[in-house]
């Protein structure tokens, strides 16, 4: 329990660094403020990049692209997995049969590959990675929500509201739901931690549209042809999208406890 309000807070505290770390920022992250490749000092204490720019202030500026793509991403897998995936669930019967065997089909494929070829077809920018990744997100969050309706859908309080005369829509939303939302928040946080690293990546490999702007991702792409000689360049944002993700990942792993 302490370490989940220990990492929900971390993340809260990066959530809020990355919302008002523009603002924080020493430099402006596209201007050439010092020697190429500077190591760390009282004036950058992360140093510069090969560029000269201020890598602690493309960090600052660049966490609220970063985790902007990833909770825009979460939100178009969220929606609308969580519709068919409740209501499929909780159906039953060939709906839920054809939808298990079209998760089924789509979830062999790679979601990243998924990601991809939607980027492709959508072209670069941070609103299209937001859309790639959250379209290979959507049958993912779709088997999870099938799943927790399904193991709630026989429960006696299920049965209780089916003898009063409940419809479906009242039983999904004020029955299943309230129960099988520790599993859905689990789960979405597993997800928001995938799409960070998705969304990272498709940064990484030059889907972001401008490269001079400042995103982690993308700063470890421009950081490999200096790595050896300037190692602090990949460190800073690394370090920030790896905390990032096991801070997402802790806070999110609680126990399910369905009433």
């Amino acid at each position: 329990m302490r370490r989940r309000r220990t990492a929900r807070l971390a993340l809260l505290l990066i959530a809020l660094l990355c919302l008002i770390g523009p603002s924080l920022a020493p430099y402006n992250p596209l201007d050439d403020v010092g020697e190429s490749l500077a190591p760390p000092s009282r004036d950058h204490p992360f140093g510069t990049d090969l560029i000269g720019r201020d890598v602690l202030s493309r960090v600052l500026h660049g966490g609220r692209r970063t985790l902007g793509t990833a909770a825009l991403a979460i939100l178009i897998a969220i929606v609308p997995g969580l519709l068919v995936g409740l209501s499929v669930g909780y159906v039953g019967g060939a709906a839920d049969r054809a939808a298990l065997i079209l998760i089924d089909a789509v979830s062999a494929v790679p979601s990243l590959l998924i990601a991809l070829c939607v980027v492709a077809l959508l072209g670069g920018g941070p609103t299209q990675i937001a859309v790639a990744v959250g379209i290979a997100g959507i049958p993912v969050y779709t088997r999870l929500a099938r799943g927790a309706a399904r193991g709630l859908r026989g429960a006696l309080y299920i049965e209780a509201a089916r003898a009063a005369g409940a419809g479906r829509l009242y039983i999904l939303w004020r029955c299943i739901l309230p129960n099988a939302a520790p599993t859905l928040i689990s789960g979405g946080t597993v997800l928001l931690a995938w799409s960070l690293l998705n969304a990272a990546t498709l940064y990484f490999l030059g889907f972001g549209g401008d490269p001079a702007l400042p995103e982690w991702g993308a700063m470890l792409a421009e950081a490999r042809s200096v790595l050896r000689a300037a190692p602090h360049v990949a460190l800073a944002p690394g370090a920030a999208l790896m905390g990032t993700l096991a801070s997402v990942i802790a806070a999110g792993d609680a126990p399910t406890n369905p009433c």
